[in-house]
């Protein structure tokens, strides 16, 4: 039955993908397709979306440090944002409920309030699958985004605890004791795995088995242990390369997970009505984020695409409302509102992050009238005043790229990265490295390159390099352009849009390996 679910699956996201759409919206379109056509869920199905999200929680933890966390950017808009959505959305479908539409009419002052909690939770996996698409995680929209999120998964962990009155056991104080005692045992084990096929297999065992169960043992939620585990191993250096080791593995087992929702559906005229008129409170819900996170000196870019990554509904409102089932404040009719306008929302959401950089150049001017001229020390402008090249992404190539040129031409080379703890690394080291977003439309506004002679594109996703290069021709810069691409099809889009040079890194690494032999034996 397994097989069945997953080739519609692939056939519907390969569909949908040619439509330049993310493949997720055409996994929800199978789920709800195979319900239609009498299919439903199975428990095998069930646990693999389980473990998908289990996985996710995980990964985002090795790309997770607490102070993000910390910082009023992130938990202040989070707490405000749960608190006011909720009371917001709990009044509309009170209101709703005076004019005796279905559903709505039954609902107490109580179940409209656990409801409207249920609805101001965003979605932990839609935002990520967005942003790592994108090459986004790192940039500082992205973190405010998932660290919005993470505070939301704490608020879930103490929802359940008070609802289902499933409280942490004596062995919880246990398990914070212990954690970080065996922590350098961990990190002994990391650098054990090396890096075949035990990596990805540590991690499976961290996040599924260790982290998942110790915490399910000490009466805690699951996936807030593969959470924490996973922001254990945040601080070490191979947790970049364990995360790019499951990435496969999570996103074939997220298939399950968005399947799971089509097929959970329990469709019917009235689901259907009640959750497109949910719908119509998402406008509110992403204004709700902007006008929170911009209050905390966010630039209006950065708040519009956080609020963008977070504009749709939540997974765990299905939890909520299942939990409130089974306790008779609502009907069960309500998980199949839920899931329904979960699906709509994933699909609106979609191309609207798809596009967000042209959406904001288009309402710039007016958003910012009402932007901070504070500015906090990630988004402050960058000077490239005497630099004649210009590295954006210094990663392995970046820097590698960096070293040479600077070697033969010093002081005419900068590096630029959106990542902090990366520009302070090689900033420690002696190299020109500024953080900035090479993809913000307002970096290449505000920023004088006129003595740019040669931008380089090293970027690790194609579509990063992509943006950038539409930024850059539309801030109407006329020196020369490079870029990396790791497939022919890349490298025909990038000399298509008009840039003077490409390298194919998988193509080309082989040449360099050789030449370096060379100049080794023949010196």
């Amino acid at each position: 039955m397994e097989l069945i679910y997953f080739a519609t699956a692939f056939v519907c996201g390969f569909g949908i993908y040619q439509l330049k759409l993310p493949p997720l919206i055409g996994f929800l379109m199978a789920g709800f397709i195979l319900n239609l056509a009498g299919y439903k869920s199975t428990e095998l199905l069930e646990t693999i979306a389980s473990l998908g999200v289990t996985l996710l929680l995980f990964s985002i933890g090795l790309k997770l440090k607490i102070s993000n966390l910390i910082k009023p950017q992130v938990w202040a808009p989070a707490t405000l944002h749960i608190i006011l959505s909720s009371a917001l959305f709990s009044g509309f479908m009170l209101l709703l409920g005076v004019f005796a539409l279905p559903l709505f009419v039954d609902l107490s002052w109580q179940s409209a309030l656990l409801v409207g909690f249920a609805l101001s939770f965003s979605s932990t996996v839609f935002a990520v699958k967005v942003l790592e698409e994108r090459g986004e995680m790192a940039s500082l929209h992205g973190k405010i985004a998932i660290g919005i999120l993470v505070m939301q998964d704490i608020f879930a962990v103490i929802f359940l605890a008070v609802s289902t009155g499933k409280l942490p056991n004596i062995w919880a104080l246990g398990l914070i004791i212990a954690l970080p005692l065996f922590r350098p045992v961990m990190y002994w084990v990391l650098n054990r795995s090396k890096h075949g096929e035990l990596l990805p297999l540590f991690g499976f065992f961290f996040a599924l088995v260790a982290g998942y169960n110790a915490f399910e043992f000490a009466g805690l939620k699951g996936d807030l242990g593969a959470l924490i585990v996973g922001m254990m191993f945040a601080p070490h250096k191979k947790a970049g390369e364990l995360s790019k080791s499951l990435l496969s593995l999570k996103d074939i087992l997220l298939v399950g997970f968005f399947l799971s929702i089509g097929l959970s559906a329990e469709l019917t005229a009235h689901s259907l009505v009640v959750a497109l008129v949910l719908v119509l409170i998402i406008p509110i819900k992403t204004l709700l984020y902007y006008i929170l996170t911009n209050l905390f000196k966010l630039r209006a870019r950065t708040s519009l695409l956080t609020a963008f990554s977070l504009a749709n509904f939540s997974e765990f409102g299905l939890i909520v409302c299942a939990v409130a089932a089974s306790t008779g404040m609502v009907t069960s009719e309500w998980l199949a509102v839920i899931a329904i306008a979960v699906s709509i929302t994933f699909v609106i959401a979609s191309p609207l992050n798809k596009r967000s950089n042209e959406l904001y150049v288009k309402i710039e001017r007016f958003l910012l009238k009402f932007e901070s001229k504070t500015r906090l020390a990630e988004e402050l402008p960058v000077n490239l005043n005497d630099t004649k090249i210009v590295i954006f992404g210094m990663g392995r190539i970046g820097t590698g790229a960096y070293e040479t040129i600077n070697a033969t031409h010093p002081d005419v080379v900068a590096g630029i990265d959106i990542r902090p703890e990366v520009v302070d690394k090689h900033v420690k080291r002696g190299r020109r490295v500024l953080i900035a977003d090479a993809t913000d439309p307002d970096f290449w506004q505000r920023v004088n390159h006129s003595h740019v002679e040669m931008v380089m594109l090293t970027m690790p996703k194609h579509m990063q390099n992509i943006f950038a290069l539409e930024q850059l021709q539309a801030s109407g810069y006329k020196g020369q352009v490079t870029a990396i691409a790791n497939y022919p099809d890349q490298q025909k889009e990038l000399e298509e849009m008009g840039i003077d040079s490409t390298y194919n890194f998988y193509l080309e690494a082989g040449s360099g390996f050789a030449e370096h032999v060379k100049q080794t034996l023949f010196p």
